[in-house]
């Protein structure tokens, strides 16, 4: 990281520099500003920051018209919101550490498609110098990316962009072919 082997970096400051947001998406018992807070950061706590998060991960909308805005209680694990506006508070909660390090585990599968290219779009926009990790089932949340590993049963058997792998990798294209329509693919 940085031109330094990680090994060179305490436990903490390669903690500092990372924002990790898992498939499925733990919230806690408290408010959304605790939620999306929650953990130590280099970042500063305050509310313009909670904000800026929620805003990027396409949260402050549904978050907004809860009474109490950012104060509003969130239940044990989050059971008084749905699937989608969870995964938002979790991704708002990565961004507002203000990480070196995005890595998104499946973490975009709870949303819809609408709100996922919004989502990618912001992030593109507001943190490009940010190193994105996205784990994904869904060709449109990786189009885009620079490089993209094609995993088949635990083995690697594709690298390269979108393009290229639809040339010379067999098992991206078809799940490419299985989510994408013939406009879509380019054809």
């Amino acid at each position: 990281m940085d031109g330094r082997n990680v090994k060179e970096y305490t436990f903490d400051a390669l903690y500092d520099r990372i924002g990790y947001v898992t498939q499925k998406a733990i919230l806690f018992s408290g408010d959304i500003r605790q939620n999306v807070l929650f953990g130590e950061s280099r970042a500063e706590a305050t509310d313009e920051n909670v904000r800026r998060s929620l805003e990027l991960a396409q949260a402050s909308e549904f978050v907004g018209k809860l009474p109490g805005g950012i104060d509003a209680p969130i239940a044990q694990g989050g059971a008084n919101v749905s699937g989608g506006q969870k995964q938002r508070l979790s991704i708002a909660r990565a961004l507002a550490r203000r990480p070196e390090i995005l890595v998104f585990d499946d973490s975009f599968s709870a949303l819809d498609y609408r709100t996922d290219s919004k989502l990618r779009a912001g992030l593109e926009k507001e943190l490009k110098d940010t190193t994105r990790l996205i784990v994904a089932q869904r060709i449109g949340t990786i189009r885009n990316a620079d490089k993209i590993i094609v995993l088949d049963e635990g083995r690697a058997v594709g690298i390269g962009t979108h393009d290229e792998l639809l040339e010379s990798c067999p098992v991206y294209r078809e799940i490419a072919r299985s989510q994408l329509s013939e406009e879509e693919l380019g054809a």
